[in-house]
């Protein structure tokens, strides 16, 4: 019934971890503060990008307590006991992987055969007080019922029992099987296997007498009808109390002792699974195997055949402890056991947002010195030339000559062709009539009143469209080929101060972007703005007529209505 009843809180408490590892919330990699002061050079190595590795960070201590099924399995077969069987222990991690801790275990394991047993001469717990001879070698088995060889002492059955308290201390390894994840963060459980080296005492009593009498075991037990394991066990466990009151066969001498008990070194070997309920808690479930190298742990040196026959060969006894713990993690300033952690973590997070770049010093060569990469220049510019962005000598008047060579460096269109230092036909003599632009004086204006473009906005807008931009660009052509001409920017509308100020901006816009996108010079222009008879939104462009003259910049009228 016992066990039945561990069996349901295990389970209950396994569901119950489930439950609540669903809500656990994954924390985040670690930063400096969490770095001990004697990894800080590392770390700062790190950080500065001179060192490839992290430090190692500062993790929290764990601490555990247990409480489970703890079973001796020797001679004797065992049952379970509703006893404090508790442990307690402290763990450290040494890496990722390792970690170290030290283990309490405070238990009780109980025993009792339900095969009857005559052979007991070996076992002075026994033989002390039932009527019994102690055996020699070379004697005979005896059954039941029997007489001795004197003749006249019967041989009484018995059944082995025993209770052992133990208390177990060992220092163990432990070795994280999964924490290291290559598609996730972290891990919500946590599998660790563990070995290790301690030393155990224990005293074992067994159950041999009621009061001071021995038990009847013959006319009780043997003599009656039970033939079965459970019934015999039922019997047994009514007519038997509680007190243990008969030390078992122990070491004697020949071991050490411990506050007055036998003292073993022991090995011991387990698996465990925890599951993450926060980051300061974890529920484990733990089978941890110990092996004594003793054989008195149950009370009993010698197995016994079920005919009774004595069989004078021992083994050594262990014990096996199962548990459901609470772990607790403790530390400021400390990341979580490194064993819940990730370590490919931290160098994903820095591939992913890195906090120190490390980038080559580009190298983008420039054969001619122009300041384009050759990878982009499209032309191999003697010293000094300007280009632009594409390595290309700039040619501002288009005559074929760069503006290096160019000793005029805006030749109208009808003076071209042009000699090699960019002079074009109009300052060279011309043999007869066929010379290009010749009787045409430099300064005439061959563009006609009504000749050019408007320029039309949206409404309410100041900004220039790319049509607007391709006829502002068709009118500077014009006008690098009529070099003595001057063109008035007109602007309408003015019957109010918004009025007013958007034809200014209108206009200004047109000029200003012929100046500093065209190249035209600002003294080819007359600022005329706030005219009636023409549309809001659209900026007339007309060849000046002959002596006419303006401004060619206007203070605006209301500025803080200006548009951008």
């Amino acid at each position: 019934m016992a066990s039945k009843k561990y069996l349901m809180f295990l389970m209950a408490a396994f569901f119950l971890s489930l439950n609540m590892f669903s809500q656990v919330k994954i924390g985040t990699t670690y930063d400096s503060t969490q770095i001990p002061s004697k990894r800080m050079p590392q770390h700062n190595e790190f950080l500065q990008g001179t060192g490839n590795f992290p430090a190692k960070p500062r993790n929290q201590w764990e601490i555990g307590l247990k409480y489970g099924l703890f079973q001796i399995s020797g001679d004797v077969p065992s049952v379970f006991l509703t006893a404090p069987n508790f442990g307690i222990h402290v763990r450290k991690a040494f890496g990722y992987v390792f970690s170290m801790r030290l283990e309490y275990i405070n238990a009780v394991g109980k025993g009792l055969s339900w095969i009857q047993s005559n052979n007991y001469g070996y076992n002075p717990a026994w033989f002390s007080n039932y009527n019994a001879p102690v055996r020699q070698p070379g004697m005979p088995d005896y059954t039941a019922g029997t007489l001795d060889p004197t003749g006249t002492q019967p041989f009484d059955p018995v059944y082995y029992n025993y209770r052992s308290k133990v208390q177990d201390l060992s220092l163990q390894g432990v070795v994280t099987l999964n924490n290291i994840r290559f598609h996730k963060s972290k891990t919500g459980f946590n599998i660790y296997g563990f070995a290790g080296i301690g030393g155990t005492v224990y005293e074992t009593k067994v159950n041999a007498l009621d009061g001071n009498t021995p038990y009847d075991f013959f006319n009780n037990i043997t003599g009656g009808v039970y033939k079965n394991r459970k019934d015999t066990r039922k019997a047994l466990k009514d007519l038997m109390d509680d007190s243990y009151e008969t030390a078992a066969e122990n070491q004697g001498e020949r071991r050490p002792k411990l506050f007055g008990n036998t003292f073993k070194p022991t090995g011991t070997l387990g698996i465990g699974l925890a599951f993450k309920l926060s980051n300061r808690l974890n529920l484990a479930l733990e089978n941890r195997w110990t092996i004594t190298k003793d054989d008195l742990l149950d009370g009993q040196r010698w197995q016994e055949n079920p005919v009774g026959d004595a069989a004078q060969t021992g083994d050594f006894d262990s014990y096996n402890f199962t548990s459901l713990g609470l772990n607790i993690n403790l530390g400021a300033k400390s990341v979580e056991p490194l064993w819940w952690l990730n370590p490919l973590d931290y160098a994903y997070s820095e591939i992913r947002n890195p906090r120190l770049m490390r980038l080559p010093k580009p190298v983008l060569p420039d054969s001619d010195g122009d300041g384009v990469t050759d990878q982009f220049d499209q032309e191999q510019t003697p010293q000094g030339c300007p280009v632009d962005s594409h390595g290309v000598s700039k040619d501002t008047d288009g005559d074929g000559v760069p503006d290096c060579k160019d000793k005029e460096l805006i030749t109208p269109t009808y003076c071209q062709p042009v000699d090699a230092d960019g002079i074009g036909a109009c300052k060279v003599p011309c043999p007869d009539s066929t010379c290009p632009g010749w009787g045409v004086k430099k300064d005439d204006c061959a563009i006609s009143l009504g000749a050019l473009p408007s320029v039309s906005f949206r409404a309410g807008s100041n900004n220039l469209n790319d049509d607007n931009k391709a006829v502002l660009a068709s009118v500077a052509s014009r006008m690098r080929n009529n070099p003595g001409c001057k063109v008035v920017v007109v602007g309408y509308c003015a019957s109010n101060k918004k009025e007013q100020q958007l034809s200014w901006d209108h206009v200004n816009k047109v000029i200003s972007y012929m100046v500093e996108k065209e190249g035209i010079s600002v003294d080819r222009f007359i600022f005329n703005y706030g005219q009636e008879g023409g549309d809001c939104n659209t900026v007339d462009l007309r060849a000046a007529a002959e002596g006419e003259d303006g401004p060619n910049t206007v203070t605006p009228p209301h500025p803080n209505l200006r548009k951008n």
